[in-house]
């Protein structure tokens, strides 16, 4: 599967550019030298989470490419100056490909970039590309859709939660196909939303899972980087959704379904595209389609005949016939304006702009 994904994948974003006139500071390898790949983390490396996820990605690149690769991670990186420094010492180690897969790191990433014209870099979920950075990221939204499907099947209070970072169009995308997901079967959900205003603090993202917990929240979703949400709602004995990895070792009764991010294959392809020189700066947004994200490992509490709904939904969002932002009747949000009119489908460009929360969420575009 990979090597098929891969192929598509460079496919996808090899798309030449013009060539930078800045400078290099750092020396070519030695032909018969590995390529040193390096990975910026922007959280502690855990058991699972969004850093567990690229962290399989790496592996995943290690275990396909082997001795041709050297490869290394530095964890734990704060987003702004931090990364900057972190992201400008790999390139002057002789690292050739550095990824750094975290929105904050996007403009650090492009400023050393034109530092360093040879080395080239992938920004995972930035979305400003340059000759030597090309950008990717997954169509989380899908899942969240899918994931919607099977709380609103669960749920027995018509009431579910979010637990979020903040209101960027990625994390409103999710809410919103998570809502319209719970709303396609159970007309009468609601979705509340608490956000944090950062994207890793297990102790407050807990406290917020516990207060809508009492607010009479029986399933959870959340968009923040570690498990404690999952926790939280294993020990209360509700449901929720895991986001980035497989969360049962945490919450083995609570897990309601995984909303899991696949990163090896295309790391795997823009490694070997630098390996083979065929490497260009391009953008990617995949999803269940690409392999990019799916959902699965549902939770002991999951009846069989949902699952088999989501899974078939999911296979449907694969060939093309389901898409979350689809509108067979008017869709408005929560302030009542219309946002996707009958019959109409977002494009990728309103899907990336948006900025509005759908009927169903009780929130607001702050935090």
């Amino acid at each position: 599967m990979y090597k098929n994904l891969a192929a598509t994948l460079v496919a996808a974003c090899c798309f030449l550019l013009a060539p930078s006139a800045a400078i290099s500071q750092t020396t070519p390898p030695a032909k018969d030298q590995p390529l040193k790949v390096g990975f910026v983390y922007v959280t502690p490396l855990g058991e699972a989470g969004w850093v567990r996820q690229h962290e399989e990605g790496r592996q995943a690149v290690v275990a396909a490419l082997g001795a041709k690769v050297q490869t290394t991670y530095v964890e734990n990186v704060a987003e702004g100056p931090d990364s900057e420094r972190v992201i400008r010492d790999l390139a002057r180690q002789g690292y050739r490909l550095i990824f750094t897969p975290s929105f904050g790191y996007m403009e650090p990433t492009l400023k050393v970039a034109q530092e360093f014209p040879d080395v080239k870099f992938e920004s995972i979920t930035g979305y400003k590309t340059s000759p030597n950075v090309a950008t990717a990221n997954a169509r989380y939204y899908e899942g969240r859709y899918l994931a919607g499907v099977a709380a609103g099947r669960m749920t027995k209070s018509n009431l579910a939660g979010y637990v979020a970072g903040f209101p960027i169009p990625e994390v409103l995308q999710g809410i919103n196909a998570f809502t319209l997901g719970m709303r396609s079967v159970n007309p009468q959900a609601q979705v509340k939303v608490v956000w944090l205003g950062e994207w890793f603090n297990p102790p407050r993202e807990r406290d917020a899972a516990m207060t809508l917990f009492n607010q009479g929240v029986d399933a959870m979703a959340f968009h923040t980087g570690s498990t404690a949400v999952m926790a939280a709602a294993q020990e209360r004995g509700k449901l929720a959704v895991a986001y980035h990895s497989d969360m049962r070792k945490v919450a083995p009764d609570a897990q309601l379904i995984a909303v899991t991010h696949q990163w090896g294959a295309y790391y795997t392809a823009r490694t070997q595209a630098v390996l083979d020189g065929s490497w260009k700066s391009g953008n990617v947004w995949g999803g269940v389609k690409e392999g990019m994200i799916r959902v699965g490992d549902f939770g002991t509490k999951v009846p069989k005949t949902v699952q088999a709904e989501v899974l078939q939904r999911q296979k449907d969002i694969a060939a093309g016939k389901l898409h979350p932002f689809a509108a067979s009747t008017d869709v408005l949000d929560n302030e009542g304006k219309l946002v996707i009119a009958k019959g109409k489908t977002l494009s990728d460009a309103d899907i990336l702009g948006m900025n509005w929360l759908v009927a169903g969420v009780q929130g607001k575009l702050s935090h």
